[in-house]
């Protein structure tokens, strides 16, 4: 996919491949930490992919100046600003947006093949969340 592409894209399409792309992160370091029960994994999970915790992650980004460029932080806006036609039950409005604005952050990258910038920004998102 060609850059120009990926930059015009929609951000409920870079949301979309983002959330999947964090999501796969997430499971395969739990994995790794050796959390095999399903419900443990299901639990431990939760904890970094719900759309509370990446808004947590992005409005933590947002407030430090000089952590996001930016691009990013012009992309992280388009995301937070995208019109979805429908909101889980359990979040509120301006939660889902900024989650929606996280996932759209990861899937820009993705689809870029910034991977070094992806890894560091899931594995920050990880450690904040973490803490």
């Amino acid at each position: 996919m060609k850059a120009s592409d990926v930059k015009q894209m929609k951000s409920l399409a870079l949301a979309y491949i983002g959330d999947a792309i964090y999501e796969v992160y997430v499971r395969e370091l739990l994995l790794e930490r050796g959390t095999i029960k399903p419900n443990q994994l299901h639990q431990a999970a939760i904890l970094y992919v719900s759309g509370k915790s990446q808004a947590k992650v992005i409005l933590h980004w947002l407030e430090q100046d000089a952590f996001l460029t930016e691009e990013e932080s012009r992309v992280v806006i388009r995301g937070r600003n995208a019109k979805s036609g429908s909101i889980p039950k359990n979040i509120n409005v301006q939660t889902y947006r900024y989650s929606t604005a996280f996932e759209a952050l990861i899937g820009y990258h993705y689809l870029l093949k910034n991977e070094q910038r992806l890894q560091e920004l899931m594995s920050k998102a990880i450690d904040f969340l973490a803490e």
